[in-house]
């Protein structure tokens, strides 16, 4: 249950009692206090996941509670305590925000009851909250093989979906690691349940650990409530670590907890919360090198090394990429109202010679310029002779104007990129929207939405 810490409030010394042990049975930590004053003297001391308050008590009542509770610990669910004949009172609190209230006397299968309807009420915003910030659709999607070592590849996934073990994907960037992930959940039992991913490599340690753990209200400046971290938003389904080697070695050995133990605490917090999570790791770089060179904790490579997945580089699988060059140009032909391409026979033939040193993401990449730029329905030589963006064009190789290793874009992350380019464009708008969405090819929704995520994770002002 992520509702280990009650706060009970109430001016009968019985009920409080009474109140206490029904939560404790549950398996909460409960702390109860005789009148609505004490309640939030101690809401601004420690951080509660649930309010449970009387409507009548001398002083403040109920309500007052509740109001000042939700001013105090934005969040936070509150459980109004009312008599038979004050219905009324209870459909005012929750205009106020309670997110339920229970008749006086109560039984402890009813406070489980209402506990239980909350928890799932927040599991639900938690998960709309994630998706909100962190999906946006995605073109290509689907998973496109033709060669014998990639469908080999899907075979093993498929086999190693149905357990529970750790997952260690390895590949070079690009060469969609996230999307055989997401095939493994979709074809596990949890296929029902979340799958949430954190990019380890785009965060900060404090920031990583807050994003994995959580965090409580006041662990650190800005912590203004209490907020669940990505295990929690997970369980019960799938969590991708993706580039799982960027972590550093103290958030290391927290991870290692879990993985072995399946429980931790939030940043701030002295509550253990368990959690039912398989874990899904990618990486590009070389782990057992990693270990080698001290940087990586041997026995959570070994912890994570129970099911391993390697994907091959574009180059050595040149059977795929005509295949997801028409996919992919189905895909965005479809998005941006375009006529269904044709590859030209020399176009054709340029994407089977290019080396595609960003494997498929360069592909996509590529793909999705040319259906921009065609003229009618034709896409041909010139729109497809490798991605123009690539830092890993070498200028001997280089006849189209590509970026070279000397371009400022060079040995530059991809989010800090995109988020420059967004940051610039707003900027060079007046921070219109709409038209700033309309010249870098997004939807405003789209750019909103990395927007709202920057602040949350305090890249942006």
């Amino acid at each position: 249950m992520s509702i280990q810490r009650v706060l009970i409030v109430d001016d009968e010394s019985l009920s409080r009692e009474f109140l206490m042990e029904a939560a404790q049975t549950l398996g909460c930590r409960a702390d109860a206090v005789p009148d609505g004053a004490q309640a939030l003297e101690r809401l601004k001391s420690r951080s509660y996941d649930l309010l449970i308050t009387d409507l009548r008590m001398p002083g403040m009542d109920g309500l007052e509670v509740i109001r000042q509770a939700a001013q105090a610990c934005p969040g936070m669910p509150a459980v109004l305590l009312t008599a038979f004949g004050t219905i009324e009172a209870a459909v005012q609190a929750m205009k106020l925000g309670a997110a339920d209230f229970l008749l006086k006397p109560c039984t402890p299968e009813t406070l489980e009851l209402v506990l239980r309807r909350i928890e799932r009420t927040r599991k639900i915003e938690l998960e709309n909250e994630y998706l909100r910030a962190e999906i946006a659709p995605r073109a290509g999607s689907q998973i496109v093989a033709k060669s014998r070592g990639m469908l080999d590849t899907l075979a093993s996934a498929q086999r190693i979906a149905s357990s529970k073990g750790t997952v260690l994907i390895s590949g070079e960037s690009g060469t969609g690691k996230e999307r055989i992930a997401h095939f493994i959940h979709q074809n596990s039992p949890r296929r029902d349940q979340p799958f949430v991913r954190v990019n380890c490599a785009a965060l900060s340690e404090t920031l990583l650990e807050s994003e994995l753990f959580g965090h409580e209200r006041g662990a650190f400046t800005g912590a203004h409530k209490n907020r669940a971290g990505r295990f929690e938003l997970a369980d019960g389904g799938t969590l991708l670590l993706d580039e799982i080697g960027e972590i550093s070695p103290n958030l290391q050995a927290k991870l290692l907890r879990v993985l072995e133990e399946e429980e931790f605490e939030r940043v701030g917090g002295n509550t253990t919360l368990e959690v039912d999570v398989r874990v899904i790791a990618t990486t590009n770089r070389d782990l057992q090198a990693e270990v080698r060179a001290g940087r990586f904790r041997e026995d959570l490579y070994y912890r994570l090394h129970v099911l391993p997945v390697h994907l091959s580089p574009l180059r050595e699988r040149r059977e795929d990429v005509l295949p997801l060059a028409e996919h992919f140009a189905k895909e965005y032909a479809t998005r941006n109202g375009r006529p269904q391409p044709v590859f030209a026979p020399d176009a054709r033939r340029r994407l089977e010679e290019w080396s595609w040193p960003g494997n498929v993401r360069e592909l996509e990449n590529t793909i999705q310029r040319a259906v921009v730029l065609m003229q009618g329905n034709s896409i041909g030589a010139d729109l497809v002779a490798g991605n123009p963006n690539s830092p890993s064009a070498a200028p001997s190789t280089n006849p189209f104007g590509f970026a070279t290793s000397t371009s400022s874009l060079a040995n530059r992350r991809i989010d800090d990129i995109e988020r420059e380019a967004i940051l610039a464009t707003l900027t060079s708008t007046g921070n219109n929207k709409t038209e700033a969405a309309r010249r870098l090819g997004v939807t405003a929704r789209t750019l909103s939405n990395k927007m709202k995520l920057w602040r949350r994770l305090g890249l942006v002002a």
